[in-house]
């Protein structure tokens, strides 16, 4: 049988529904937290830190945390991570109903959180691939569901949910999370065992780190795969920066229709992470990356110089599509060719080099909006995404992908590079 028709394991069904039901809590705490946060101060840059908070343990950690989560069990990092948010969510819950609630407090457990959700996904993004058997068709179909779910409980479901349990009391929306987080730890605790990767000759945390990174950046078409999501954070946080301003004073449109116009997107997202395996199958997994790419970059030129809200809703619509069958293919590929004991720390590093490029693109976005016109960062992003598509068309091709999913044996056999030790023999260059 064809890894095309073959069935997914029951293990993954409860894998989806335990990040399933952890998305829509997700979803209710980001509309909750800065809603929360608004209750205590007026002052921007509070505010500012709160969302901060939550994204500097990627900056600060993120390789180191990839380097643990190779040597932990990825399952019991799971779930003793959701288990931990669960109790962690009780505080600010137990201060909001006391009404002692305060942004420092608030401030740190979103750091707390974003350590939790750190060694969360970068174990899931290890663990799947065991539990698939490092099957890349089995692979795409496994992150287009659990992309799609995230956006659908993420994006649709969990903000209005959480705007409406704050209305009940401010604890409220904390203590839906804490319990969304414990049903996780719940179902990942009853997911199957896999075998810890091999153990590598002892080594120091950060000499293994550093291994990881070596891996990621030696290689064209892993270092491919990374400058993606890192260049397009750079361009799409750019947009989001000035987009709520571009709509209202460019656009004409309000606050409810600044939420459709974020719903378009969404529903774009939705559309092309269900989409990915198609396009992959159909152009071949290189060439789709470089087209959605492409895509991704036509769309937020057209949002540029769209004349109406219908016009630059559409864009949005293309745009997210691209963006979602981009993050189905691209940690599909990964997750099929890295070898097992090194997946954690490939993964950290892919994810760290996205999230330092976030901040650099909202001051981008904040300086030549305010330097030129309110267009200009839109501008700018859709030349940095061209641009993107063109250098590393070449770097992902399906020549390169084809030849490295032919080094790691496809079905999960072995990759010949993990034998050697990464810290003395990084991947070499995969033509």
């Amino acid at each position: 049988m064809t890894s095309d028709m073959q069935k997914l394991p029951i293990g993954f069904g409860r894998l989806w529904t335990a990040q399933t039901v952890s998305s829509l809590g997700d979803g209710v705490s980001h509309a909750a937290l800065p809603l929360l946060a608004l209750t205590l101060t007026r002052d921007p840059m509070a505010l500012a830190v709160v969302t901060a908070a939550g994204t500097l343990p990627w900056l600060l950690f993120g390789v180191l945390g990839g380097a643990l989560v190779d040597r932990w069990d990825r399952r019991r990092t799971m779930w003793v991570m959701d288990a931990a948010r669960a109790v962690l969510l009780t505080i600010p819950a137990a201060a909001a109903a006391l009404d002692v609630l305060s942004i420092p407090l608030l401030a740190a457990v979103a750091f707390l959180l974003g350590i939790g959700g750190l060694f969360f996904d970068t174990a899931a993004t290890a663990y799947l691939p065991d539990l698939l058997g490092r099957d890349p068709a089995l692979l795409e179909r496994a992150n287009s569901r659990l992309r799609g779910a995230q956006t659908a409980m993420s994006g649709f479901a969990g903000p209005p949910a959480g705007s409406a349990l704050l209305a009940l009391g401010r604890a409220v929306p904390l203590l839906a999370d804490a319990v969304s987080f414990m049903l996780s730890a719940l179902l990942v605790q009853s997911l199957p065992a896999m075998p810890r990767p091999v153990p590598e000759i002892r080594e120091s945390l950060f000499r293994q780190a550093r291994a990881g990174a070596s891996y990621v950046f030696r290689d064209r078409l892993l270092l491919g795969l990374a400058l993606r999501p890192a260049i397009g954070n750079v361009a799409f946080l750019a947009v989001e920066t000035v987009l709520a301003l571009f709509a209202h004073d460019r656009l004409g449109i309000d606050t409810y229709g600044f939420g459709l116009l974020l719903t378009a997107e969404a529903t774009g997202g939705l559309l092309g992470a269900g989409i990915a395996s198609y396009l992959g199958r159909r152009l071949g997994t290189g060439t789709a990356l470089t087209c959605t790419a492409a895509v991704e970059g036509i769309a937020i030129l057209g949002l540029a110089a769209a004349p109406d809200p219908y016009v630059a809703g559409l864009a949005l619509a293309v745009c997210g599509a691209g963006m979602g069958a981009t993050m189905v293919l691209g940690p599909s590929l990964r997750q099929a060719i890295v070898p097992a004991h090194l997946m954690g720390r490939v993964a950290s590093t892919s994810r760290m080099l996205a999230m330092c490029a976030a901040p650099i693109g909202a001051f981008l976005g904040g300086w030549l909006a305010t330097t030129y016109d309110i267009r200009t960062p839109l501008y700018t992003a859709a030349v940095l995404l061209l641009a993107m598509t063109a250098v590393t068309a070449s770097m992902t091709s399906n020549r390169r992908v084809e030849a490295a999913l032919r080094a790691a044996g496809r079905g999960g056999g072995p990759d010949p590079r993990a034998s050697k030790d990464p810290a003395q023999e990084c991947a070499p260059d995969v033509v």
